[in-house]
Order: structure tokens, then sequence, then C-alpha cells
């Protein structure tokens, strides 16, 4: 759908207001603009508060406003509950944008079904984070599903894949979870044998000995859980080394930055992700727009990656959510618009957005299409749009 359509579409349905009323429609959120995820998250705040102001500019919700309360956890668990306490009892919160990481929401999550409050991560994607919790969404997909993916296009294109090795960081949740149960039974699965894992601390600045091991496996394929800045370090001591295996991981490294800062050490480099920006008339138009702002905020990074087009699709799942559930914002009522913005939620079905037609499954995570891109040149290039729905 041409953005500018979808934009008339939501503009219709947010600004059809059977009266006006003077309640903000408070949402909270947790951002991680400092900390270790910050070259991934330092911009979703420019996504959130760009949805807001179109939505506001619309009409807003059923005559009442959408506003931002924000919280920057810096990546922190410990201050990720925090967050969700503050916007749930000291700012009546009807629901919170975030957290951040797998980390974060594993505790996050927790706290918000006890209090009540809907939460919704933007890049949490370790396996089943949200499933044992009635009020936890995350608009990711699980990094199992993203790199199987990445691993059955590789297959599909015949590219070399008889032997695996794995690289991974122990000190983050989702990269743990990854280099230690997903790629594992993914190079099980795809019958790959693998060769063996080496894993390592993501702030690590010489990983030299970690690349020695896969040096001597010399496998053609190597699965990756960490965050960027690891993976170009390894990436460029893999070249050092003579290293020749295609890199492949999922979405903690979807950098639209990353192939420019391997330079040509991760050319061919495949992973997945739930946002590509070249992709039709609609993402354009969205990375246009978040360029202008991002130039103003004197951000240095002006291409949305696909945490920022989640953040900024979040909004627009709230806002439809809180049409739907008829949300007033007024104090007294606060518990059951909370519950009624879940219920709405529960029973969303292919809503149209940037990142494409998103459901909502059982276990809370979104069923959205997944892009595999490769590094060619300095920047991604679609590889294959085969998982997208």
């Amino acid at each position: 759908m041409n953005r500018k359509v979808l934009l008339a579409v939501t503009a219709l349905m947010l600004g059809s207001t059977a009266h006006a009323s003077a309640e903000d429609l408070v949402i909270g959120f947790t951002m991680a603009k400092t900390g270790p995820f910050v070259s991934l998250a330092s911009n979703n705040e420019i996504a959130v508060d760009m949805a807001v102001d179109e939505i506001n500019a619309a009409g807003g919700i059923n005559g009442n406003k959408i506003k931002v309360v924000k919280f920057d956890s810096a990546g922190d668990p410990k201050q990720s509950v925090l967050a969700v306490q503050q916007f749930a009892q000291d700012n009546n919160a009807l629901a919170v944008v975030g957290p951040f990481s797998s980390g974060e929401a594993r505790v996050a999550f927790a706290a918000g079904e006890r209090l009540g409050i809907v939460s919704m991560s933007m890049s949490s994607s370790a396996p089943g984070i949200a499933a044992p919790f009635k009020y936890a969404f995350r608009n990711t997909v699980d990094e199992g599903v993203v790199i199987g993916t990445v691993l059955k296009s590789l297959v599909a294109r015949k590219l070399p894949a008889s032997s695996a090795a794995i690289a991974y960081a122990t000190d983050d949740a989702v990269s743990k979870s990854v280099g230690t149960a997903v790629l594992p039974g993914l190079f099980t699965e795809a019958k790959i044998p693998l060769k063996g894992s080496v894993d390592f601390q993501y702030k690590a600045f010489d990983l030299s000995p970690q690349v020695s091991q896969p040096a001597q496996m010399k496998a053609d394929v190597i699965g990756f859980g960490a965050p960027p800045e690891a993976m170009i370090n390894l990436a460029k001591e893999m070249k050092r080394q003579g290293v020749t295996g295609r890199l492949i991981a999922g979405t903690t490294v979807a950098d639209p930055d990353l192939p420019a800062r391997f330079g040509d050490a991760g050319e061919g480099t495949l992973i997945g992700t739930t946002f590509y920006d070249d992709l039709n008339d609609a993402t354009r138009k969205f990375v246009k727009d978040f360029g202008e702002r991002a130039t103003k905020a004197g951000s240095s990074r002006k291409v949305p990656n696909q945490s920022d087009a989640s953040s900024y699709d979040i909004v627009y799942m709230y806002a439809e959510a809180m049409k739907k559930g008829k949300v007033t914002g007024a104090p007294a009522k606060v518990a059951e618009e909370r519950t009624a913005i879940r219920d709405q939620l529960r029973a969303q079905k292919d809503l149209p957005t940037v990142e494409g037609k998103i459901t909502f499954g059982e276990n809370g995570d979104s069923v959205k299409p997944i892009y595999v891109i490769e590094a060619r040149g300095g920047r991604w290039n679609l590889f294959d749009a085969g998982g997208a729905k």
C-alpha cells in the first residue's frame, strides 16, 4: 500500500471523532538512547515522535491527542522495570513502547503484567519472551524464524554450505540464545555439519584468539550472534586471518550503516530483517521523512533501521487499538482501557504498516514479512523476499 494512501486512511480512521475531550492519551516510551544498544536504538525516539505528530495532526484518536512520556533505561533491565512502574503508577500511561532488548523485556514484561499495562518491544527477539504474559507484545520476529529464513535462502541459492561454525557473545541475552540454542538447531535441521563454536564478550576489542578457531575450522557458513560493533570487529579480524566463510545473522545486526562500516571485510554477509528501506514507495517516503527529522536532530544516522520502523509502527498499532477500543484517557477508566488496548491488539489482523501487514500470534510476537539482505558495495541489497508475505 502506498504510504500516502496509508496515512490518508489512517487520518480518516483516527480523525472520525465521536466527541471532543480534553484528556491526553498517554503512552510511555522506554528508550535505549545510551548504553550498549545505542547504535541501533538511538533514533527510535525520532520514529516515535514522527508517528505521534502524524496521528495528532490527523485529528488524534476520538478527538484526543497522544502524549508521550519518556524514560532512558540505557539498556539496563533494572531501569526498564522502573520505567514501566513510573509510566503505570505516576503517569497514568495506557501502554508502553519498549523496552529495546531481550534482557530488559524479560523483567519489564513481568512488571507490566503485574500492573496490567501493555508493553511492546521494538527489538527483543530471543525466543519466547512475550509468550508467558497476557499484556506483553513484541513487534519483532523470533530470531529462530529470521535466521532460519536466511539459511533457507542461502541453501536455495546453492551457495556453499557444506559445513558451519558459530560465533556469539555471552554477555547479551539474545546473542547467547542465538549462539547456544537457535543456530545449533537450525544447522542440524538443515543437515549442515557444525564444526564448532566460539564465544566472546561483545565489548572485546581484540578477537584474534577467537577468530583463530573458525580459521582452523574452514567452515563455509559462520552463524553469528552479537551486536553490530562486535560483528564489525569479527569480520575485520576474519579477513586479516584469511577466513572465507560467509557470515549469516539475524536482527541483532540490522544496522543500515553496517555494510559501510564493514568496509570490504563483510562483503557477502547475509542477515534477516523485517524492514527494507528501498522496498517500495511507502518505505522510501518513510525513509525521506525520517531522514529530514534526523538531520534536524543532528543525528549522524539518517536512514531508519528495523527497530526505528518497528517503533513507528507500534505507535500506529496502539492508535488503532485505542480507536477500536473507544479509549478516552479518563483517569477513572485507565485500568479497563489498558485491557481494551490489549484485547484489540490480540485481535489485530493484517494491519498495513511500513514494515508490511502485521498480525499478532498467540505468543505475543508479530507475524510480518522477513527480508533477506546482503552486504555488497557498502550497502544492504535485497537478496530474497521469499519470507515476505
